[in-house]
């Protein structure tokens, strides 16, 4: 973050951060760090329409949004005229949500703006239409004594705005405003201009409305946060496999928010800063995707994929839950026909359900009509690595802590039950969260817990983090398995092997059983030696905030613990694999998305984990 973020000088460096966020889940937990109705209150009209184009706020911070919206309007139309403000409306309508677009309308008709904005656009009439939103259902108030003050007021302004240097100024500006846009409406406005240029303009002319197979028929945002940057929009529609672009735009969003790194790798290609976007479509890629669309059909039926965008897009609630909740929150959103109390309800059971599932090799055995019986975040991986996950990450979780008081924290429960806090109770996490109080209070009672329950904000963060960690986790693996499948002068993981066979969740004992994260074994040893084996320990911690001296120490304590769990001699427990083995290698590997700033920070404490457990490996990735 910049330094006094938000609190900075200007707009731009307010809005900055948010557009760093590379998925619908981290948007919306970047904002429960500021008071984003403030936030965008103290944006410009411009930045503020930017913002609400990379995904779904809280109500409050919808409210203002919509002011800033119709501002904007009311302000494009004047400055730039109706042909080039039309492009720049229909980019504020694809990046609302239907319930945001009516009062954004009605606060439009009650300042009796509606006719001279959007009244004039054929273009943007139509794309209401289709929405669902008639301009003849909002009727502008009557006249009143004022609009004859801001009728003098504007015809002042159009007086100032005739000299060759206003023009050049608005020309200036609106050429700013277009490099900020996506590609499809930066060639509409130029498309705008071109016809302006050539004198043959008519007010609605130009068809620049059929967006959806660029847009997913989802607000922009949705499409922002899959692929990092507007531009992979271009990509998508201008792919060799163009005419396969309707069919697959919808897959690439519910890739991004069900499938998970199953699918999206068909779609995605890392840029620097940790960015991604989408990459050109090759016939692979549309075999993919193709796939993705078939399994979600043959879960959820045929034309699921299309309900599942109408869901997202008719309601702001309903795309925030979607996106806080991701894979869980948009089955139980199918399930609930997009009623979004039914669907808060299945989740909310869900998560009260008690892990008690058996595990097996290919995930949790599932219950109850095909229910997961863990987290939804965990519900590919055995019951009992997902939980001691939880409780590592719950462990080294910062933030304040209730005390560790039995008769306080009982207290403290039934006082949230009676006054929960704001937003608290349609988040599905918040029964999770109550029976969480409980068992710590109960663990504290018992003296099996060594520190008291985190608060419900710092809750929240450690989920985060969690799903974050188990997200970066199968990235690698699926990383890894690439690289098994590479010949073996081509690999860079996994050359030491002929034939690696690739493991997770490995039961390994020394003083006590552990999971180790990826056990990678050689299935084709030499005749009369034992197979080669290596262990990966994949960290998603976030180092980005530590010093020289706590970052080397934290290193070297997660290197120490590798060696000691996943190091030297193991003994592995899997059914199939047991044996006693001697570790080749042991990787300790950090998510470089939260890696120092400072190379020469990171470089010292990486010497110093390498002086002090030269038997580790420590990698960024």
């Amino acid at each position: 973050m910049p330094s006094g973020w938000p609190h900075v000088e200007s707009s731009r460096e307010a809005l900055e951060p948010f557009q760093a966020c590379a998925s619908p889940g981290e948007f919306v937990a970047m904002q429960r760090a500021v008071d984003m109705a403030e936030l965008v209150a103290s944006l410009t009209d411009w930045d503020a329409v930017r913002l609400g184009a990379l995904g779904p706020m809280d109500a409050r911070a919808s409210e203002v949004l919509g002011r800033k919206r119709a501002a904007f309007l009311v302000t494009s139309v004047e400055k730039y005229g109706v042909p080039s403000a039309e492009v720049l409306a229909l980019f504020v309508l694809h990046s609302a949500f239907d319930d945001e677009l009516r009062e954004m309308v009605r606060l439009l008709a009650r300042d009796k703006q509606l006719e001279e904005t959007l009244g004039a656009m054929a273009t943007v009439r139509e794309e209401l239409k289709r929405r669902g939103l008639s301009l003849e259902d909002f009727p502008e108030r009557e006249e009143q004594a004022r609009d004859v003050l801001r009728g003098l007021g504007r015809a002042g302004r159009d007086m100032l705005s005739s000299s060759p240097a206003s023009d050049s100024a608005r020309g200036q500006s609106l050429w700013a405003m277009r490099a900020e846009l996506p590609p499809p409406y930066q060639a509409a406005l130029d498309e705008v201009q071109k016809v302006l240029a050539e004198r043959h303009y008519a007010p609605g002319s130009v068809l620049v409305g059929a967006f959806d197979h660029l847009t997913f028929g989802a607000p922009v945002g949705f499409y922002h946060l899959v692929a990092g940057t507007g531009h992979g929009a271009r990509s998508l529609a201008q792919g060799k496999y163009e005419q396969a672009t309707r069919e697959l735009a919808p897959a690439a969003l519910m890739v991004a928010l069900y499938a998970g790194s199953k699918g999206t790798r068909a779609l995605m290609e890392s840029r620097p800063g940790g960015r991604a976007s989408l990459r050109r479509l090759s016939a692979s890629d549309v075999d993919a995707l193709k796939t993705v669309v078939k399994e979600l059909e043959e879960q959820f039926g045929p034309g699921a994929v299309g309900e599942f965008v109408s869901f997202f897009r008719g309601r702001r609630e309903v795309a925030l839950f979607a996106a806080v909740e991701g894979p869980a929150g948009v089955i139980a959103l199918h399930e609930a026909r997009g009623n979004l109390p039914k669907a808060q309800a299945l989740l909310a059971e869900r998560y009260r359900e008690p892990a008690n599932a058996s595990a097996t090799r290919g995930g949790v055995e599932k219950r109850r009509g095909g229910r997961p019986s863990l987290p939804p975040e965990a519900a590919d991986i055995p019951v009992e690595v997902a939980e001691a996950k939880l409780r590592q990450t719950e462990a080294e979780a910062g933030g304040a802590r209730l005390p560790m008081d039995v008769g306080l924290l009982e207290k403290h429960r039934e006082a949230l039950q009676k006054a929960v806090p704001p937003g608290a109770e349609v988040h599905a996490l918040w029964p999770d969260y109550l029976a969480y109080l409980e068992r710590r209070t109960v663990e504290i009672g018992q003296r099996q817990a060594t520190k008291g329950p985190l608060g419900w904000a710092d809750y929240q963060v450690m989920r985060d983090r969690y799903a974050r960690g188990l997200t970066f986790e199968r990235t690698m693996v699926a990383l890894l398995k690439e690289d098994a499948a590479r010949p073996r002068a081509q690999r860079l993981w996994l050359r030491d092997f002929d034939q690696p066979r690739i493991e997770t969740h490995v039961g390994v004992a020394k003083a006590d059983l552990r999971f180790a994260d990826v056990l990678v074994i050689e299935e084709r040893p030499p005749p009369g030696q034992a197979p080669r084996v290596e262990t990966f320990s994949i960290k998603s911690r976030d180092l980005r905030a530590l010093r020289v001296d706590p970052l080397r120490a934290q290193i070297v304590a997660d290197a120490t613990a590798a060696l000691a769990y996943y190091g030297e001699t193991l003994r592995i427990r899997r059914p199939g694999l047991e044996m006693e083995a001697r570790v080749g290698r042991v990787r300790l590997v950090y998510e470089v998305a939260l890696k120092p700033d400072s190379s020469r920070t990171l470089k010292a404490a990486v010497d110093a984990a390498l002086e002090a457990v030269p038997e580790v490996e420590v990698v960024f990735r």
